[in-house]
């Protein structure tokens, strides 16, 4: 009995934020309605509080459902480089492309600051900022990035990724911002080799 409550549970969270996340991607937060997005898939407004708290609450779920996405699909593109160092340009260039994806731009790179705060503080971006820092760890004892700490270099790393894609999601002209914020973000990474890779 209490597995299927709690299965039944797992099913309403992964309903409201499927619904969440079509309802923030085409109307944006602001616009969505809560009991359109409940309605949609057969609940209660009390199925959205007791699992998320508010409407805040069920944007974060869906930020970080969106935002781990995007991280592991980073991953997948610069794990394919088959070098660390190579891998770590190639992550964060594929994290800055991704700002023309019109649902990752709305709910992750406008809604997402303006209504949960500062995106370093997130949980998935906690996540990413573990595994670059583990990546930078490699990398120094490799003697391919100068001897730096390694949390600093890579909340620097990611903090420009970071910065790049909300800069390109905020412009007017993604498209052209794009190559300008990633030349950017490649020529400030390469400061940290140690020498020419």
């Amino acid at each position: 009995m209490a597995k299927r409550r709690l299965e039944t549970m797992e099913e309403n969270r992964a309903k409201l934020v499927a619904a969440a996340r079509k309802a923030f991607a085409e109307k944006g937060y602001s616009a969505a309605s809560m009991d359109e997005l409940t309605a949609s898939v057969g609940l209660t407004r009390g199925a959205l509080y007791h699992n998320f708290g508010d409407k805040r609450g069920l944007l974060a779920a869906v930020v970080d459902q969106i935002d781990s996405e995007m991280a592991s699909r980073a991953q997948e593109i610069g794990s394919r480089s088959g070098d660390d160092w190579q891998g770590m340009l190639a992550e964060g260039a594929a994290y800055i492309e991704m700002a023309l994806n019109p649902e990752v731009q709305r709910i992750v790179l406008l809604d997402g600051p303006a209504v949960l705060g500062d995106p370093s503080q997130w949980p998935s971006q906690s996540r990413c900022l573990q595994a670059t820092r583990q990546a930078m760890e490699r990398l120094v004892e490799q003697g391919v990035v100068k001897p730096l700490d390694a949390e600093a270099a890579a909340r620097l790393v990611s903090g420009a990724a970071l910065n790049a894609a909300l800069w390109i999601a905020a412009s007017d002209k993604p498209e052209d911002v794009l190559p300008k914020a990633q030349e950017a973000f490649l020529a400030l990474a390469s400061g940290l080799l140690a020498k020419q890779h």
